[in-house]
């Protein structure tokens, strides 16, 4: 079959009726849609990775941010201040849907009540910061990572137990950052019984 045959009868399939409507106009359309349906996608989910969307509930906006505004996440001499979604949401796609995805079930306990008072929030405070420790020692602290990086690290310009520490995660691979920096961002929880605390 020639090129130019092929040509022709791609052409006569795609303007051919099917029914109603030819099928390259309904190629078309589908890819239209697909484009809005994209766009909207994409919009929403950017829209929901804001410190904004993030302190829009009460629960998080009366608690963890608060404990969030006197950290050196929030408040520095260099200006650069992490948000919500800076510690708690990949920035690579596919592991930002998979995040978006398990979030999904902290919805629910939105939903439901669970925390919404600070007694409330207190007493499930414990397990909640186990797991996002559990989740961050999981992807290898995959949100610290975005900025803090041990590639950069400059070890002469840090205090000598940070440095020590610093280079020893590096050497042995073993550690990641949230295995020494709990409660940088927030309060630690009561640890009294916990194995190690």
């Amino acid at each position: 079959m020639t090129m130019k045959r092929l040509l022709i009868l791609t052409w006569q399939t795609l303007t051919k009726p099917s029914g109603y409507y030819s099928l390259g106009f309904l190629v078309m359309g589908g890819f239209i849609a697909g484009i809005i349906f994209w766009g909207g996608f994409n919009t929403a989910l950017e829209v929901t990775n804001t410190e904004e969307f993030c302190i829009s509930c009460h629960e998080m906006e009366n608690n963890v941010y608060q404990e969030l505004k006197t950290t050196i996440h929030f408040t520095n001499r260099s200006g650069v201040r992490a948000t919500c979604p800076d510690c708690h949401v990949p920035h690579k796609w596919t592991d930002k849907i998979a995040r978006k995805m398990q979030a999904s079930k902290e919805v629910w306990a939105m939903l439901f009540g669970t925390i919404d008072t600070r007694e409330k929030f207190l007493a499930h405070r414990r397990q909640l910061a186990q797991n996002e420790w559990t989740r961050l020692k999981a992807n290898d602290s995959l949100e610290c990572r975005n900025c803090h990086n041990f590639d950069y690290m400059d070890f002469t310009e840090q205090s000598e137990r940070a440095a020590n520490q610093h280079s020893g995660a590096l050497a042995s691979g073993e550690k990641t950052c949230i295995d020494c920096h709990k409660g940088i961002a927030h309060q630690l929880p009561d640890m009294k019984g916990v194995e190690g605390w």
